[in-house]
């Protein structure tokens, strides 16, 4: 499975932010999702018809403006001769800015982090982002079993996205109702069944999960009855995937359906691992800035510097953080300044201050952008922090949103 860069990630999650809020008049906002190994052709045929079809709306401007989104995604599919390797996603249509007749025509063209699964078309009032969400939902992988004694289940679990990797049976009998020596016999013969069948369940769990242990998060295990906790408790898995058990739940079935009783029930178990990681990260952050390791930095201008120095081990950046990074020109000597701006702060008039012109604008990036793009390039971790905890805020508002993890004490 492939990484996902922090850079991809903040971006889409970004554009997400941005299509929650758009609306148009009608159902005239076109969503398209394509999976990879979708013929691109087939899609640019799609779209045709759907201009055929959509001559069927009674209102004029809806259909001129849906008519107008599938003839903007029907060009920007030329430039794909075949579906890129994550697949594709289009967010096209008309958005008002104020009354009738401010519409403007947007478009979102990407490929997305993680794969699409299912080919969509949709039009609607809004944008179909749900797939999306979904598929960014959580970047790392679970894993998930249910069993009993006649029974299991091993899957993987990527957001909403299950996938079922082995179903087992298990053959054991039944109860007996013979007595005396007969039913101490056959109850001997049906444990040995029972913990033959863990065993091979544990099996299937290693070979299934220990190639993804370096990206698996966490692995759930539920079931009805006892079983379960006998599976947990013994020696049936690798240490290295037992380590890693985070929730054991009671349900009412295995398979399929136990699967998803499972993250039903892990559901606050798994919102908690995100906002203790977070928790943890900020603590260290913070214990850094008082011991004497000084292993800490913050504020934009110093949280660069050691960036560039590739001082930095992990980079913490507030979800909140609301600033522009602008370039600057001079038109007559070519001179280059950059410098911060809030978001909605009209950039200042600049002169250059070696021949005095006034500078122009050559590019506006967001500060949390431009840091992840240096983070990478000299592979620091990076992690965004979220305002849902008291550790979150205190980044936000205490520290500018910019802090640091150094790997060695700069001077």
């Amino acid at each position: 499975m492939s990484e996902v860069s922090s850079k991809e990630m903040y971006e889409v999650k970004k554009t997400l932010k941005e299509l929650e809020n758009k609306k148009g008049r009608g159902t005239e906002l076109v969503s398209v999702y394509i999976p990879p190994d979708k013929q691109i052709s087939d899609v640019r045929k799609q779209m045709v018809d759907e201009i055929g079809q959509s001559s069927n709306i009674k209102s004029k401007t809806t259909k001129k403006n849906v008519q107008s989104a599938i003839e903007v995604i029907i060009q920007r599919l030329k430039l794909f001769p075949t579906a890129p390797p994550k697949g594709l996603v289009m967010f096209v249509g008309m958005i008002p800015r104020g009354g009738p007749g401010t519409e403007k025509m947007e478009t979102y063209v990407f490929e997305p982090p993680e794969t699409v699964q299912t080919y969509i078309y949709h039009c609607d009032s809004q944008f179909f982002i749900d797939p999306l969400k979904q598929i960014i939902e959580y970047k790392e992988v679970y894993g998930a079993v249910v069993l009993d004694r006649k029974e299991a289940t091993i899957a993987t679990v990527r957001g909403k996205r299950i996938d079922i990797l082995k179903t087992l049976t298990s053959g054991v009998p039944g109860k007996h109702k013979a007595g005396g020596q007969s039913q101490r016999r056959f109850d001997r013969v049906i444990e040995l069944a029972a913990h033959e069948f863990l065993k091979r369940i544990g099996r299937y769990v290693d070979e299934a999960y220990l190639p993804l242990k370096d990206e698996l998060k966490g692995v759930l295990i539920g079931g009805p009855g006892h079983t379960k906790n006998d599976f947990v408790e013994g020696d049936y898995l690798h240490y290295e995937i037992k380590d890693k058990v985070i929730n054991i739940v009671d349900t009412s079935y295995t398979g399929d359906f136990g699967i998803r009783e499972v993250l039903d029930e892990s559901s606050d178990t798994l919102e908690e691992m995100d906002i203790m990681k977070e928790k943890k990260l900020m603590r260290k952050f913070l214990t850094g800035l008082i011991s004497e390791s000084g292993l800490s930095t913050y504020g934009e201008q110093e949280v660069r510097q050691n960036l560039q120095m590739g001082a930095v081990e992990t980079l913490l950046i507030s979800e909140n953080l609301k600033t522009n990074r602008q370039t600057y020109q001079c038109p007559a000597c070519q001179t280059l300044e950059v410098i911060t701006t809030k978001h909605l702060q009209k950039a200042p008039e600049k002169k250059c201050p070696k021949c005095g012109e006034t500078m122009k604008i050559i590019k506006t990036e967001e500060t949390a952008e431009e840091l992840i793009g240096l983070a990478e390039e000299v592979k620091t971790d990076v992690e965004v922090i979220s305002i849902e905890t008291e550790e979150g805020t205190q980044l936000d508002r205490a520290f500018g949103g910019i802090a640091g993890i150094l790997r060695y004490k700069v001077k």
